[in-house]
């Protein structure tokens, strides 16, 4: 497991392209046949995937970094499948996993194990952890179960459609929140006006990207602002004192995880467009 430490928005100032990749961005989720997980110091988020491809893939990590004999013992986990069709069992429990189903598995359960129905196209498990204090049950939400939300417009470049799965109405948990956003054809702007949100911190994941689509994702306080550019089926980790935003060159999708003091999906202070630099 790979290990990224929490970072002071004025050192950041300071930060060149390598170095604001090294600290926030992660490059590869994604591996066939193994599980592959940053832990941030950021709201101790972990940030994951998992390819099963020809055999079965396990949730676990290093009982000495996580400090638990489990990967569950005291977290909780999100996980939306962005490749082939699979499933997930959970301590016995076979649950379906279609394309961009999500499951949540609380606090507590004992074994995870990922599969995929057809190795040639497998299933990609991508999974957001938090620190968890009390049980809540395992779920599964199709997309069409999710809460949608049309937003934005092909004027703006921004028409967009966010599906909200794991959150105060949906699917509950103790502090992760969690849901994908989808573009229309033809937009290109996620999140602008952008904002910031003191009391959590957010990870955004971008896929459905063509292989010669970028993602130019910004960051860093709204007067003092970066970027990072970012491909197919990689990641950002944004600290709450950080905007998150970007604009790519085609439409693509994009899962957001949040986590910190609470779960209101509004509690966030807008940034005027006047005001970022």
């Amino acid at each position: 497991m790979e290990i990224r430490y929490a970072s002071h928005p004025n050192e950041v100032k300071a930060y060149d392209t390598s170095r604001l990749r090294k600290e926030f961005h992660i490059e590869s989720l994604f591996v066939p046949g193994e599980l592959t997980l940053v832990y941030s110091h950021v709201d101790r988020f972990i940030v994951g995937g998992a390819v099963p491809a020809g055999s079965i893939v396990k949730l676990e990590a290093d009982v000495q970094t996580i400090g638990a004999d489990t990967f569950l013992e005291r977290r909780e986990i999100g996980i939306i499948n962005t490749g082939g069709r699979g499933q997930i069992t959970v301590d016995g429990e076979v649950y379906v996993m279609e394309p961009k189903d999500c499951l949540y598995v609380g606090l507590g359960a004992q074994e995870v194990l990922f599969e995929s129905d057809d190795a040639a196209s497998p299933a990609k498990y991508y999974l957001n952890s938090t620190p968890a204090h009390q049980t809540y049950p395992t779920v599964k939400a199709a997309i069409s179960e999710a809460a949608p939300n049309h937003l934005g417009s092909i004027t703006n470049s921004n028409e967009r459609t966010i599906y909200k799965y794991i959150h105060t109405e949906g699917i509950q948990s103790c502090q992760l929140v969690m849901g994908m956003t989808l573009l229309k054809p033809g937009n290109m702007w996620n999140t602008m006006p952008c904002h910031t949100h003191n009391r959590r911190s957010e990870v955004y994941f971008y896929f459905d990207m063509p292989e010669d689509g970028v993602v130019f994702h910004l960051m860093g306080e709204p007067q003092e602002t970066r970027h990072l550019v970012v491909r197919n089926e990689q990641a950002v980790i944004s600290p709450s004192w950080s905007i998150h935003s970007g604009v790519g060159t085609s439409n693509y999708t994009f899962i957001w995880g949040m986590a910190g003091e609470n779960q209101i999906f509004n509690d966030m202070d807008p940034v005027a467009m006047k005001e970022i630099l």
